[in-house]
C-alpha cells in the first residue's frame, strides 16, 4: 500500500489536525469542572485551561476541624479537579483526532 500525495500532503494534514486541536483547546479553555474532598466539605473549581477559579470550604467544617485539615482538603480537591479537567479535555480532543492519541499534540 502506497501513500498518495507524498510527504507534503501528510505534513499539511498534520498541520490541519494541530490547528483543530488548538482551536478546540481555546473553545474549551473556560469550561469548568468541580471536585470535592472531605465529604463534600471542600470544593475546588478548575477550568479545562488549568486555571483554579474557586475554592469553597464549609465554614462549619473549618470551625470544627481546624485550618490544617481544611488546607489538606483544599489540596486534595484542587488536585482532583485538575485531574478531572485534564481527563475531560483529553476526551474532547479524542473526538477531534478520531480517538487517536498523538504524542505532543494532546
Amino acid at each position: 500500500m502506497q501513500f498518495r500525495g507524498g510527504m507534503n500532503e501528510l505534513m499539511r494534514q498534520a498541520a490541519r489536525l494541530q490547528r483543530k486541536i488548538e482551536d478546540k483547546k481555546k473553545e474549551l479553555a473556560d469550561k469548568e469542572v468541580v471536585a470535592t474532598s472531605v465529604g463534600d466539605k471542600v470544593k475546588a473549581t478548575v477550568t479545562y485551561g488549568k486555571k483554579l477559579t474557586r475554592v469553597e470550604v464549609d465554614p462549619e467544617f473549618l470551625k470544627a476541624e481546624g485550618f490544617e485539615l481544611a488546607m489538606d482538603g483544599v489540596c486534595t480537591a484542587v488536585n482532583a479537579a485538575y485531574e478531572l479537567a485534564e481527563k475531560a479535555l483529553e476526551a474532547e480532543l479524542e473526538k477531534v483526532t478520531g480517538g487517536v492519541k498523538i504524542p505532543g499534540m494532546v
